[in-house]
């Protein structure tokens, strides 16, 4: 008995020095605590926010790094694989990382898989933290830039009517605002199913023919293994790749992941959102484009001069989301607006 109680702490000891997460910068929690908060925190992708630290990623295991809050002068997003962002073109061909800078200067980039989780933690951590800037400091400059510029753009003052309609729509926004996850559905779900639509069937006929065939060689590498080949492990080994390879790639449809999940996904989020604005006999704007980032451009484009109406607000935020494509220069927050609301657009065809 005396023998499994020491092998058990042996054991257990061995799986904490594991699975523990290290600290990143100048302070260190203790263990107690640091299990604690690592097992209540909020899981966003391969990071989490916990009561008294983050919890970041390294390329390949989820959480094994934290940072305490005293400890971080700056958390941002940086866009990569793309001349979209801050500064270039391409807002629709990018890679997401989280970036997490230290009262040291370090820096820890994240890589996520999907931008709206980078999104989703930066907004987390805002509410939760708002002394910590989540824009990087150049980024910060520019948008501020950005904001004097776009002001200059308003008009001095508004027909009456004019400021009825942005009244309507700032109402809108307060409504959506009472159930916020309903527009990130509709957004997520919308996205989801523009993606997967996509997809060439060919390629997918493809993805699977290569499946099939790392599957036979991981098969044929174990047989060989068993019968003590030299060279079984290369099979098996590259068998794997290959089949990470693809996995990674998301073109494989999936038991949660293909046409009519993504479908189905649509449908759900538009239903939801119908009924929530059915109950405000006022709300301006079709269910479909219900967002609080399409109501904001349909404002600006009323102090803009560019519109007066609702209905003609509307019609200019589609006519700019269609002349926006990867060739198109788009500033910061030109591009997280359009990420976030043009397949709102394109899976109704813009109807």
């Amino acid at each position: 008995m005396e023998t499994f109680s020491h092998h058990f702490a042996v054991f257990r000891e061995v799986n904490v020095m594991l699975f523990v997460p290290k600290p990143l910068g100048n302070i260190v929690l203790k263990r107690d605590v640091l299990e604690e908060d690592k097992k209540k925190c909020l899981k966003i992708g391969p990071c989490g926010i916990g009561k008294k630290a983050v919890y970041l990623n390294s390329f390949y295991i989820d959480r094994c790094y934290y940072v305490a809050y005293a400890d971080i002068r700056r958390c941002f997003k940086r866009v990569a694989m793309s001349k979209g962002g801050y500064s270039g073109k391409g807002a629709f061909g990018s890679m997401a990382y989280l970036v997490v800078q230290m009262s040291d200067g370090t820096e820890k980039q994240c890589n996520f898989k999907f931008e709206d989780q980078v999104d989703q933690f930066l907004r987390v951590l805002a509410e939760d933290h708002p002394e910590i800037p989540t824009h990087s400091a150049a980024a910060e400059k520019k948008l501020a830039e950005a904001e004097e510029a776009e002001k200059k753009k308003y008009l001095q003052e508004l027909s009456p009517e004019a400021e009825r309609s942005v009244g309507n729509l700032r109402s809108a926004q307060d409504y959506l605002d009472r159930n916020p996850d309903l527009s990130r559905q509709l957004a997520y779900a919308a996205r989801e199913k523009r993606t997967i639509d996509r997809i060439n069937p060919t390629y997918q006929i493809f993805a699977v023919i290569i499946v099939l065939a790392a599957a036979a060689a991981v098969a044929f590498g174990i047989w060989a293994m068993l019968n003590r080949k030299g060279w079984a492990v290369y099979f098996v080994l590259f068998g794997f790749a290959f089949i990470f390879l693809v996995s990674a790639t998301r073109i494989l449809p999936t038991a949660g992941r293909n046409r009519r999940s993504a479908q189905r996904d649509w449908d759900q989020a538009l239903s939801e959102m119908r009924a929530f604005v059915s109950e405000d006999p006022g709300f301006p704007i079709p269910a479909q484009y219900a967002h609080p980032i399409v109501l904001e451009r349909m404002i600006r484009a009323i102090r803009m001069g560019r519109a007066v109406t609702v209905a003609e607000s509307l019609t200019v935020v589609k006519e700019d989301l269609k002349a926006l494509n990867s060739q198109v220069k788009v500033s910061q927050k030109e591009y997280d607006e359009v990420v976030a609301v043009k397949p709102l657009f394109l899976v109704m065809n813009y109807e």
